[in-house]
């Protein structure tokens, strides 16, 4: 057998195995591929608006929720990381307005506003609203708690 032909053989045989190679690191590759990148999106986000407001004007503490916990347990396991606070200045003329984005508002969406200790009764009120919809609200002399939550 001459060089040249022995030459093509070996070329060709190389050629098989790379071909072969790639088709099982192709596969490997494909099937490795991140579960992520495949998962449909989540629910879509709705709109929720909570106010709050007072008949007298009045410091108050605000409790809410901006963000869906991935899960009741976390949620149980520690609600104050999930339940930002604000502090606001509120009267019958100066709302607190805050929109979020969740996915589930019918579990999630809350918010809450105390006077807190004292005499004062600034007859707090509160409104949540969902995608331009108002589903609660509540007022009372020293905190109000607006939420559809079934817990």
């Amino acid at each position: 057998m001459n060089f040249s032909r022995r030459f093509r053989a070996s070329v060709s045989a190389l050629l098989g195995v790379a071909s072969a190679a790639a088709v099982t690191v192709g596969g490997v590759l494909a099937a490795t591929a991140p579960a992520a990148a495949q998962e449909p999106p989540g629910p879509p986000l709705r709109n929720v608006k909570y106010t709050v407001f007072a008949e007298q004007p009045f410091y108050v503490d605000i409790y809410y929720r901006d963000v869906d916990p991935p899960n009741w347990a976390a949620y149980s396991h520690n609600p104050y990381s999930f339940s930002p606070k604000a502090k606001a200045q509120i009267g019958p003329d100066q709302q607190w307005n805050l929109d979020v984005q969740l996915a589930d508002p019918d579990q999630w969406a809350m918010v809450t506003a105390t006077s807190g200790p004292g005499e004062a009764k600034p007859n707090i009120h509160c409104v949540l609203a969902v995608d331009g919809v108002v589903v609660a609200t509540d007022q009372g002399p020293k905190g109000a708690l607006c939420s559809i939550r079934s817990w």
